[in-house]
Formats: C-alpha cells, structure tokens, sequence
C-alpha cells in the first residue's frame, strides 16, 4: 500500500496499534494514512474508512448485501492522496498536505445530510406528527437518507409529500438535488460525490443542466450559491 510521488512518499495501511473494528460484518484494524516529506511524517485516520464504515452504507440498496470493500476505499484514498501531492508539486509541505485533505476530502452529500434532517425533523413537527419526526431524523442516522426520502414518497399523501420537497429548497441545504445527481455516474455501495469530484473538470456545469432538466423552477444560481458559500466556510 505504499508509494512515493514526487519525493513524497504515503502509504494506506492498517493501523495494528489500535483494536479491530467491525466493516460491515468483517472485523479489520482501522485504515490509516501515512505521509512522508522532507524526513516529517504525519499520520491520521482515513476519512473514507470512516465514512463508509457507516452502517448505512450496508443494505442501502434492496437485493444488495454488504458494503464497501478495504479495496474500493483504499483506492479512493490514493486517488485523493495523488491529487493533491499533483496539485501542489511546488508548495507542498504537510501542513499544507492536512488542510487540503481535510478539504477535498469530504463527501457533500454526507455533509448536508444533517442539515436535510434537521429540516425534516422541523417540517413533520409543524405538521403536528411530534412522534415521526424524530423518529425519522433518528433513524435516518442508520440508512441512506435518500432511500428514506424515497419510502416518504409512497407513504405520504402527494400534497404534502410535494411541499416538503417544495421548502427543502428554502428551509435545507441542497442535498436531494446533488444525491440525485451523484447518482448519475456512481454505483451502490461507492455512493459519495466528495469536494475533489465536484471541482473537477465541467461537474458544476454538468450540476446546473441537471438542475435545469429536472427541478425547472429552481433557480440553478441559488443552488450553486449555497453550495460555495458552505465550501468557502
């Protein structure tokens, strides 16, 4: 799992130091990062292991059993790892190193998930369903919310169904409309768009004709606002 770039030398492994943690039904030690430069090392913990050691990325999607593999989250570690060592080939140092990790890093579909259910939570308590409420911002903590939103459609009476989705747009970041889009191009169980993705090439371009095609009364600037002003805090 190691590698140099670029006289920065990473590796992905297991950190046999702590004790094993369940993966999906599979106990393994914790993934860690190691990064190597100018004879300073710093080590922390993967943050796609940790993302995707969630248990709602197991069983997200019915007829599918498991999760993330050790594999597919390592690989999507060193894709990350190599980007930014590429991307500051001439200024890199490790400080440098943590804060663009930490970064480019994050998924913003898991990221705006909690602001969607607190909005949720507020929603079904000003519909006078008290009990449901925290029972679907709780137990959305331990599925896809997503999948919820989905299982919300069919119970839900069409007006109000229609209305939640309606105020999510002025009441609650925009995760349904970037889930939705995330969905386009990846495959269950890898279902994440991070901060890296979403710089990269012509995305938020691609983000607003989606926007376009698929919620024509919103207003695609507003949306792509929303989500710049939280990347820039």
């Amino acid at each position: 799992m190691g590698k140099e770039t670029y006289s920065v030398f990473y590796k992905v492994y297991f950190n046999e130091r702590l004790k094993e943690v369940n993966l999906h039904g599979k106990a393994t030690y914790p993934l860690y990062v190691q990064i190597t430069f100018a004879r300073k090392s710093i080590f922390f913990k993967s943050y796609y292991f940790e993302l995707f050691s969630k248990s709602k990325y197991y069983l997200s999607v019915a007829g599918l059993q498991g999760g993330p593999t050790l594999e597919q989250i390592t690989a999507k570690e060193n894709e990350l790892i190599d980007f930014i060592i590429n991307k500051n080939l001439n200024s890199f140092s490790l400080d440098l190193f943590k804060d663009e990790y930490a970064y480019y890093s994050k998924d913003l579909c898991d990221v705006m998930e909690e602001g969607f259910l607190d909005y949720l939570y507020t929603f079904f308590q000003d519909k006078g369903m008290p009990t449901l409420a925290p029972v679907i911002r709780e137990g959305s903590r331990f599925r896809l919310v997503y999948d919820v939103i989905q299982d919300l459609k069919r119970a839900l009476a069409k007006p109000l169904y229609n209305e939640m989705i309606e105020n999510s747009f002025y009441y609650a970041p925009p995760y349904l409309p970037l889930y939705e889009f995330m969905l386009q191009t990846k495959r269950w169980p890898m279902l994440s768009l991070s901060v890296m993705e979403w710089e990269a090439g012509d995305t938020k371009d691609k983000f607003a004709d989606f926007l376009k095609k698929y919620y024509p009364k919103r207003n695609p600037a507003e949306v792509m606002l929303f989500i710049e002003k939280w990347l820039k805090s």
